[in-house]
């Protein structure tokens, strides 16, 4: 089986930010290369597989820069040394944890007491994708012209969303939803809300920072990939959306786009379905 992946990442610091806390990743886990700031890239995916992920240093804590590129760094070198062939559904878990409880001891040291990050990644293997994802940075799986997000925001704002307190109109003026409900480094343990779902020919992952889904709605993130001849000229489009709709955030966007020995997306079937719930982040109740 022959699957190829087309990917692109892009950040930028934004309008109003004075750093950039965010960083990405896309690694090739079998070969030696560490993808990092590129414009485009296209290989094929191999018996160990590519991982892409985004990470969100926590804005107002310290060294918001130093626990997103250590959370980032963190689950690539555990991927790199425990990814193993057969693989089991808890291995992109196990690194997330293992990222968790490094970043988590690096916090003890002076100036990163109460450092924080989310995470989010994607972890393509074979003809699976698996899905993590901690904070409120985002993954969207866009198939047959639908863009679905297939991560829920563990924020206060989609706990009050869930519960039927807030409509989601009302969420996206929320003045409270940047709060989120655990990161990658505040706790030894961490919950990690994992997916999968089997990919389809074509099928492309759009994976973000909150600096992006803040200022552009859904919509406006599938009609801009849609509508751009490569996913580079995508990222580029994207990142100069949300700086003219204000660019309050730093602004990170990695997609990636598989082709190959996959089958077609069913056309009425094309993302209902396609997401399987391995484990649910479940939000204190202490949160309400």
């Amino acid at each position: 089986m022959s699957i190829n992946l087309t990917v692109c990442g892009q950040t930028d610091i934004g309008l109003l930010r004075e750093t950039n806390e965010d960083a990405f990743v896309v690694s090739d886990l079998t070969g030696d290369s560490l993808i990092g700031a590129i414009p485009r890239a296209g290989f094929e995916i191999r018996e160990r597989g590519v991982l892409l992920a985004v990470s969100d240093g926590m804005g107002g804590h310290n060294a918001g820069e130093v626990a997103s590129a250590l959370v980032i760094e963190s689950l690539r070198r555990s991927m790199k040394t425990t990814s193993t062939i057969p693989l089991d559904d808890a291995l992109l878990e196990r690194a997330v944890k293992s990222a968790n409880r490094q970043v988590w001891e690096a916090a003890k040291l002076p100036g990163r007491r109460d450092m924080g990050a989310t995470l989010t990644a994607v972890f393509l293997h074979g003809p699976t994708a698996y899905i993590a994802e901690v904070g409120d940075s985002r993954a969207y799986l866009l198939r047959g012209g639908r863009l679905v997000q297939v991560t829920r925001d563990q924020s206060y704002v989609q706990m009050l969303v869930d519960s039927g307190a807030l409509t989601p109109e009302d969420a996206a003026d929320a003045p409270y939803k940047n709060v989120i409900l655990q990161a990658m480094g505040q706790e030894p343990d961490v919950q990690v809300a994992m997916g999968k779902l089997d990919l389809r020919q074509g099928d492309s992952f759009v994976l973000c920072s909150d600096g992006l889904t803040n200022e552009l709605h859904a919509s406006e993130i599938r009609d801009a990939i849609l509508g751009a001849p490569r996913l580079d000229a995508a990222c580029s489009v994207l990142i100069d959306l949300a700086k003219r709709h204000g660019g309050r955030d730093n602004i990170t966007v990695v997609l990636g786009s598989v082709s190959g020995d996959l089958p077609e997306a069913v056309p009425d079937e094309r993302v209902s379905g396609a997401l399987q719930r391995l484990k649910e982040f479940d939000a204190p109740a202490s949160s309400a």
